[in-house]
């Protein structure tokens, strides 16, 4: 196939041009064989941060996916980890749909290693705690890091970073992004480099399931 267009969908509100393509230009360094178009959900600045805001994402989030299957996108991507309204798409599109949660945790989990998950909330997003299983050693949430938007400041920066270490020393010898928000602001390098200790990228992830799965939507049609 030639390029594969995928429609990303943020589930966080983003006015300004930069911030709302930096999934989509990271998936295309990644995947070159890949073209993102970007969009975002409306009326949630603070995006993605609790059941409440998950479950008002859902719908936005499929109402966005079918304009974006009518664009001629060979797959949609949801750029969260709770993969809000993944299972929606499933069941009302006929490109393939990958939600960053899942293919986080599938690629952390082929390293075969004791995971730790550095996330914004309390608990571990679904898809996360069902695919890993027994491979989850823990969790942690960086100190007054509530929302997404906490880490574009350079404190909530640093709490996740303080918090990585935490990850280490509870028995992680692998750390999964928990937001794709700390993949906007290049977390993971500076993450690998202070606790000595691999990264899994949700964001790139979600960008290589999606290319193989486009791929085989496309040979099945």
């Amino acid at each position: 196939m030639e390029k594969a267009r995928f429609g990303l969908i943020r589930v966080v509100t983003i006015r300004e041009p930069e911030l709302l393509h930096a999934h989509g230009r990271h998936i295309e360094e990644v995947v070159p064989q890949a073209e993102v178009t970007s969009v975002c959900i409306e009326e949630q600045p603070q995006g993605v941060y609790d059941k409440e805001t998950e479950a008002l994402a859902g719908i936005k989030v499929l109402e966005q996916a079918l304009k974006l299957e009518s664009r001629g996108m060979d797959a949609v991507i949801v750029s969260c980890m709770a993969d809000p309204g993944v299972s929606l798409l499933e069941q009302h599109l006929s490109i393939p749909a990958v939600g960053a949660g899942t293919a986080g945790a599938l690629v952390a989990l082929a390293h075969a290693k004791p995971v730790g998950v550095l996330g914004i909330t309390d608990s571990v997003p679904e898809p996360i705690e069902r695919i890993l299983n027994g491979r989850l050693v823990a969790s942690v949430k960086p100190a007054g890091v509530d929302t997404t938007v906490d880490l574009l400041h350079p404190e909530g920066r640093q709490a996740a970073l303080v918090a990585a270490d935490r990850l280490r020393e509870a028995g992680a010898e692998l750390i999964l992004l928990g937001c794709t928000g700390m993949c906007t602001v290049g977390l993971g390098p500076d993450i690998e480099k202070r606790t000595g200790l691999p990264v899994v990228d949700p964001v790139a992830a979600s960008g290589v399931l999606a290319y193989f799965a486009a791929r085989g939507w496309a040979a099945r049609h």
